[in-house]
């Protein structure tokens, strides 16, 4: 694995989690779902654990229709892990709540693009 590797990689990270960010902030829950694996798991303490599309997509849309927005990321971190994924950590704040992404672990698809594989976070008020 080259630094030229994984700067592809964070940039791409970086992209693809500014792209989530703005689907959610527009209300588009298709948009934040189309951003896992399938099959991806999501662990949303205090809320429980979705696995796949249907079921994350159920979460998103609730949390939109309950007038969740505005989110943003404070101080993101991206971890390599190999060549072909990264975990991204940070702090997360919003207009209703606030909180920590532990571990967003972002997966190179076979056409160049990322998606979340496994999305753990926290929301703390």
């Amino acid at each position: 694995m080259t630094e030229d590797n994984n700067d592809t990689l964070i940039t791409t990270i970086q992209a693809a989690s500014a792209k989530w960010i703005a689907a959610f902030n527009a209300g588009d829950a298709d948009g934040c779902t189309a951003a896992y694996e399938k099959d991806a798991v999501m662990n949303a303490e205090p809320f429980g654990t979705f696995t796949g599309h249907k079921q994350i997509h159920a979460f998103w849309t609730k949390l939109i229709e309950s007038g969740f927005t505005g989110v943003e990321y404070v101080d993101p971190k991206i971890e390599i892990v190999d060549a072909q994924s990264a975990i991204l950590s940070s702090d997360w704040r919003m207009n209703n709540a606030q909180g920590v992404i532990t571990k967003e672990l972002w997966v190179l698809q076979p056409d160049g693009t990322v998606l979340l594989s496994k999305d753990d976070f926290e929301a703390l008020g």
